[in-house]
């Protein structure tokens, strides 16, 4: 870590989320019913749900990718909607393929933005840089290409290259998509991790139960577009509702499999 490095006043001032009675259409198709949540700062929280269920909807409304129908997504006392919101709350989203790109080293991945938007001179942006780096044990990996990465290491150099936005929020899309479960597990110690280190609000969209039930404060259960429970993973442990204890806690049953159950089905 670099002992020069100078953070920038947003870091540290983690900031909350709320979503208000939001609803998201495309064309005549209700993907998002009257969804109303709360993350509070510095907190974990998860977002579950089957896919399809609209979790990665509504993390696009949150991250202002797109704007909800009707409803309203706030980050601290500001609409997601604000087209300044990016100068009042710096959030980041790490997406679920890491969106590295190919032709550029990992340093340079890093430094895109803070060179793009002027955020210092080259040797400023280097501390800041290297500091991400040193934060996910990355140092080493700085001149290497994404084509010689691992699946583990390329979801680290995306996180990583979150953390150069010194984001208050950091919004992730399936951080452990297509790892194993020691990758896996190390993501979700690197989410946990992040909050004690830069003190950081944490909204994860995930299937994972490990990484929900592991690292989370709260966790929501969102289905067919609707939040169906929301509680701390002690709540989920032995959830009363049944379809949501199929969901965390799905028993095998080859003589009645669920694929045949949905040949008539629009899943």
């Amino acid at each position: 870590m670099s002992p020069s490095y100078t953070a920038s006043p947003f870091v540290g001032k983690t900031v909350g989320v709320t979503v208000a009675n939001v609803s998201k259409a495309y064309d005549n198709t209700m993907v998002l019913h009257n969804v109303s949540l709360e993350v509070r700062p510095g907190e974990i929280f998860c977002l579950m749900g089957p896919s399809g269920s609209g979790k990665t909807v509504l993390l696009k409304q949150v991250a202002g990718l797109e704007t909800p129908t009707s409803g309203e997504v706030r980050i601290g006392e500001f609409s997601a909607a604000d087209p300044d919101i990016r100068e009042k709350v710096h959030t980041a989203l790490v997406f679920q393929a890491g969106a590295l790109f190919n032709s550029l080293s990992v340093y340079d991945n890093l430094a895109l933005y803070p060179r793009e938007h002027r955020m210092g001179t080259e040797a400023e942006i280097r501390e800041q840089v290297m500091h991400a780096l040193a934060i996910l044990s990355l140092e080493r990996a700085a001149e290497r290409m994404p084509s010689e990465l691992s699946g583990g290491m390329k979801k680290r150099v995306a996180i990583a290259r979150a953390l150069v936005m010194e984001p208050q929020l950091l919004l992730y899309d399936e951080p452990t998509a297509e790892l194993d479960p020691i990758l896996s597990a190390t993501i979700s110690e690197i989410i946990a991790t992040l909050r004690e280190e830069i003190a950081v609000t944490s909204l994860v969209v995930t299937h994972d139960r490990n990484l929900a039930l592991g690292i989370a404060d709260r966790i929501a259960i969102i289905m067919d577009g609707r939040i169906r429970a929301t509680g701390t993973p002690a709540d989920f442990h032995h959830h009363p509702d049944p379809v949501i204890a199929n969901f965390l806690n799905p028993v095998i049953d080859p003589k009645n499999p669920r694929f045949k159950q949905l040949e008539n089905s629009h899943e």
